[in-house]
């Protein structure tokens, strides 16, 4: 059996869009789905990256398994479309199909709703002995106990600035009004049993281990133990936290100690009430300053990530973010627009209001904006998050933030020069060239 695992990209993220290699780490989903193949199958895998190789259409496959996000998944589906004319069974997973699965279903043979490491298993199963089922959904007594180790032979690992990627916790608790991730997998959180995650770390050559878990500290507790013996492996290591963070400066020191190199937190906003909009009352935006200056004393950079197009904003909020990142001296900061992903609170909300004016799932990649702000128009809402990229990653800008490069510059400098080559391509991505699927054709007109 020949199975071929895709991971198609939005215009923005593929591999001739504006993200070079040192932003783009090893992927887990496919890894670990490849991972899962019965042996008892004999199954020879390959898995295509579309962020750092195109698609080939002449691929040869019995079967094709793609995950898609909402930014992705009008590419997935014309994929999918040409994959079956070829007489191909196609599979659809992750967070969009898990979302929308009626939708989904229309495109695909099977569709994966939820996490797949109980059903992806017995849905290639099922497919050799003929009885495929058109969905297969997570099973209740979901864990992540006795994971298996992806399958990182298949990567190509020179395209990646790392493939050192290693999944810890799965999950988050929190009620952000525009999170996707909940809305789809449920706020549940997952732990990894802490010697299963040490003992895969040990088999990395690498110096430097990426934790892509969406909120490392969902649980505290579970966080401090993990990383108080995660020293004794004298790696050095980057995770996603939120800025509660700095509550404990013990667990900033624990951080540090276990070789806490850089974190990013989803900072939203510069404006309380913005925060408040959202659900994100986590965030208190007057300890900011504080907490970066804690956090750089231990030698932590820091990516924060902020969103605009909160009804609380009007156009003053980009000069405003713009100094406020320079103060503080944020090491790599990345801006979004507020995006209202489908079954979301936020989507609901602007629905109800008659304010989503966009409808072609392709715009949803958190970079163009799909509503009608409050206090603003769109074009300001995009023009100003285009001259807040340009601005913050001015070579003076640069400068103002990471001096004295005292902080790991070997690593901020880098990063910034190729956040600057994406703000410089930002403008580019129009609605035109994101929706624009072309180069995948379908064989006999629908």
């Amino acid at each position: 059996m020949k199975i071929a695992f895709l991971a198609p990209a939005g215009a923005m993220h593929r591999f001739n869009g504006s993200f070079g290699k040192s932003l783009h780490y090893a992927p887990l989903t496919l890894t670990t789905l490849a991972a899962l193949i019965p042996e008892s199958l004999n199954a020879e895998a390959k898995i295509y990256d579309e962020t750092i190789e195109k698609i080939p259409l002449d691929l040869e496959a019995d079967i094709i398994v793609m995950t898609s996000i909402t930014g992705t998944s009008q590419r997935c589906y014309a994929y999918a479309d040409y994959f079956r004319q070829r007489g191909i069974t196609v599979v659809l997973g992750g967070v969009h199909p898990s979302l929308m699965p009626e939708e989904a279903s229309q495109h695909a043979d099977v569709v994966m709703v939820g996490f797949a490491e109980q059903t992806f298993p017995q849905m290639l199963l099922d497919f050799k002995n003929g009885r495929l089922k058109r969905m297969y959904i997570q099973d209740k007594e979901f864990n992540l106990d006795n994971k298996v180790i992806p399958r990182r032979d298949l990567l190509q690992k020179d395209k990646y600035i790392t493939t050192a990627t290693v999944e810890v916790v799965r999950g988050c608790s929190l009620p952000c009004t525009f999170c996707a991730y909940p809305t789809a997998f449920g706020r549940k959180i997952y732990k990894r049993p802490i010697k299963e995650v040490l003992s895969e770390i040990e088999m990395f050559s690498e110096k430097i281990i990426l934790f892509p878990d969406v909120n490392l500290i969902a649980d505290r507790e579970y966080a401090m133990r993990l990383f108080k013996e995660m020293k004794s492996l004298n790696k050095y290591w980057m995770g996603l936290v939120t800025s509660s963070v700095g509550i404990d400066e013990n667990m900033i020191k624990t951080f540090a100690d276990s070789g806490c190199k850089g974190l990013l937190i989803g900072f939203e906003s510069i404006t309380q009430e913005s925060q408040s909009y959202i659900n994100k009352g986590i965030n208190k935006v007057a300890d900011y300053a504080e907490l970066m200056k804690k956090l750089h004393d231990y030698g932590i950079l820091v990516q924060g990530c902020f969103a605009f197009g909160s009804d609380e904003e009007d156009t003053s909020v980009f000069e405003r973010t713009v100094e406020a990142v320079v103060k503080a001296k944020i090491d790599l900061p990345r801006y979004s627009i507020l995006t209202p992903f489908p079954k979301t609170q936020f989507y609901a909300q602007l629905e109800a209001e008659n304010r989503i004016f966009e409808k072609n799932w392709a715009m949803y990649d958190v970079e163009h904006c799909v509503f009608t702000p409050k206090k603003m128009t769109v074009e300001e809402l995009e023009k100003g998050t285009a001259w807040a990229w340009r601005e913050t990653y001015s070579m003076k800008n640069i400068f103002k933030r990471l001096a004295p490069f005292t902080h790991s510059p070997w690593i901020s400098l880098p990063l910034n020069i190729a956040y600057r080559k994406y703000a410089d391509k930002y403008e580019h991505f129009t609605r035109e060239v994101m929706c624009n699927n072309s180069d995948i054709p379908l064989i006999f007109e629908k």
